[in-house]
């Protein structure tokens, strides 16, 4: 039991972490890599690479060692369902951002929507039309703005 628990707050501190990764790294020191995104996002991704794809695997290398860790050293076996929660984070933002919100996997049809992931599609058109909030993914805030609900294009 507790390592569900253990698992499930490892989730929820996720979104602030991302949001602040988001901002203070992909949008400060690491904007080299993360400008593709901004520039590539909404051009037929499906298939193709794009430099900010080395972030997700950056983020991945770093949860799969805490759980080499977590697994292999006596004492930090808590890594391991942290490590479970944040893995779990990252698919949900996955599913949400690349496959629904940017279409780069085709499971949805082009002008297919879904109301719950579309309001989060619409924060993060939001965030590419300014550069600016929301940086959450699965809970993202934008003071003293409304995202609008028209289809992912820029």
């Amino acid at each position: 039991m507790r390592a569900l628990l253990v698992g499930a707050v490892a989730f929820a501190v996720m979104e602030p972490i991302t949001a602040l990764t988001h901002r203070c790294v992909m949008h400060g020191v690491g904007i080299s890599l993360h400008r593709s995104h901004h520039r590539h996002a909404h051009q037929g991704m499906i298939g193709r690479r794009e430099a900010n794809d080395a972030y997700p695997v950056m983020f991945a290398g770093v949860v799969m060692l805490a759980l080499a860790i977590g697994f292999n050293v006596s004492g930090f076996a808590v890594l391991v369902p942290v490590g479970v929660g944040v893995t779990m984070y990252g698919v949900c933002y996955a599913l949400v951002h690349d496959v629904y919100t940017h279409r780069r996997v085709p499971l949805f049809g082009a002008g297919r929507t879904v109301p719950g992931l579309e309001r989060l599609a619409a924060a993060h058109r939001l965030h590419h039309s300014g550069n600016a909030a929301p940086y959450g993914m699965l809970v993202p805030i934008a003071r003293g703005s409304r995202p609008s609900h028209r289809p992912v294009e820029s």
